[in-house]
């Protein structure tokens, strides 16, 4: 019989958005690494081609050098990623009710991906919701901002369905494969929202399963025999699975929370938190018990999720907040609390890994600040490398003028911020 469902859209051609050129030779100069060198960076192809002392390279006739950007005083860093983000909502948090008007939503995912890259995010998850009122139109819309920015960062997308078992799922499990046809590279979804919510991890995971995707499922985590179910359910899956952000472990008994973290583990799962607060499709608000599952071998990325949408008005989408917030609330030392949205969270995402090191890729953030806590805690100024180009600067300059009680004792007008503090 023929099919009489609505079709999705054809997938539009990847050609609009601007096609990446192979980028020209780029010298970092004198920015410092973690370690306390200075060193100059040369990057080509996009990929670090070496790592010399400050100076050495641009002496080097064996290389043209091309464009030299001078990062005296910044601390050069493995750029971050964005794990889970909210890319229909983003934004609306003024609008009244979200708008899925195509036109709306690619402007919004659009806007909220350059503020994400302005802060050092070169690749992003964004969580598109499909099927009811947003139909396919809010997913159309985010794929072709990730066109749009292709050369920029790189945008990928999860397909989240609202329910997929019953006689209401069945539409749903419909449009999410039509996603999966589109262009959504992840398959995703809220269990804690539908009837049953093992019957519906097992429809992701056969989604998944067909297509050979990653799956990405948003859940509070606060039954912990569901939980352990998911866990045996999808481990061992490849290309990967992720749950996020699992505030709820953190309000278990800590004997369930410490059995459900080595579940987790065994699975092989990658847990994202979220510290700057929730999303849109959990109810309730917290931060994962971060220390307990990395203590217990879980790998734990750390997401943005919402920004500046009506589950948070105020977030930010800053993954050098989530860090600050990692080592501040919850006792992570800043390196390990940067592999949390470094590191972790591209891993989690499927792409390479990054290291100031010749041959690996070339996605890099320069934060102006002399160590990685001051990065951290004051690190504004920031300059965004992807794929071997600049694609993103942000310059904060701090000013101070005296008060007259000053002025009777020092010298008027003071300092501007120096080049090397942060």
């Amino acid at each position: 019989m023929p099919d009489s469902r609505p079709q999705p859209p054809p997938r539009p051609p990847s050609s609009p958005g601007p096609v990446p050129v192979d980028p020209a030779p780029l010298l970092l100069c004198g920015a410092r690494l973690t370690d306390g060198r200075t060193v100059d960076v040369r990057l080509g192809g996009g990929r670090i081609e070496a790592v010399g002392t400050a100076g050495s390279l641009a002496a080097d006739g064996t290389r043209a050098c091309g464009t030299q950007v001078d990062l005296t005083g910044y601390l050069l860093l493995p750029a971050p990623a964005e794990p889970h983000a909210h890319a229909d909502t983003a934004l609306s948090a003024d609008d009244g009710p979200v708008s899925y008007d195509p036109r709306d939503v690619q402007r919004r995912a659009t806007e909220a991906a350059l503020l994400q890259l302005g802060h050092g995010a070169t690749a992003l998850r964004a969580h598109v919701r499909v099927g009811d009122v947003a139909g396919l139109g809010a997913l159309t819309a985010v794929l072709r901002a990730e066109r749009s920015l292709r050369g920029l960062a790189e945008l990928t997308t999860v397909a989240v369905p609202r329910l997929l078992t019953g006689v209401a799922g069945a539409d749903g499990l419909a449009v999410l494969r039509d996603a999966v046809k589109m262009g959504a590279s992840v398959v995703g979804g809220c269990p804690d929202l539908d009837p049953d919510p093992t019957g519906y991890v097992e429809a992701v995971l056969e989604v998944a399963s067909e297509h050979g995707c990653p799956v990405d499922l948003h859940t509070d985590a606060a039954d912990p025999a569901r939980l352990a179910r998911f866990a045996a359910m999808a481990g061992g899956l490849r290309p990967g699975v992720a749950l996020g952000p699992c505030g709820g472990l953190a309000r278990l008994p800590a004997e369930s929370a410490a059995r459900t973290a080595d579940r987790l583990a065994a699975a092989g799962v990658t847990v994202v938190c979220l510290p700057q607060g929730g999303c849109g499709t959990v109810d309730r608000r917290g931060t994962a018990p971060v220390r307990l599952l990395r203590s217990a071998g879980v790998r734990v990325a750390a997401g943005s999720g919402a920004l500046r949408d009506v589950s948070n008005p105020v977030g930010r989408g800053d993954p050098l907040e989530a860090a600050y917030l990692l080592a501040s609330r919850h006792g992570l030392s800043a390196e390990d609390a940067y592999a949390a949205v470094s590191a972790t969270a591209r891993a989690s995402l499927g792409l390479p890994e990054v290291r100031v090191e010749a041959g690996f890729p070339a996605e890099l953030l320069a934060v102006r600040g002399d160590g990685l806590s001051g990065a951290l805690s004051l690190g504004y100024s920031r300059v965004v490398v992807h794929g071997g180009r600049v694609v993103a600067r942000t310059s904060a300059v701090r000013e101070y003028r005296g008060s007259a009680a000053l002025s009777a004792e020092v010298e008027p007008g003071l300092p501007r911020q120096g080049r090397g503090s942060a």
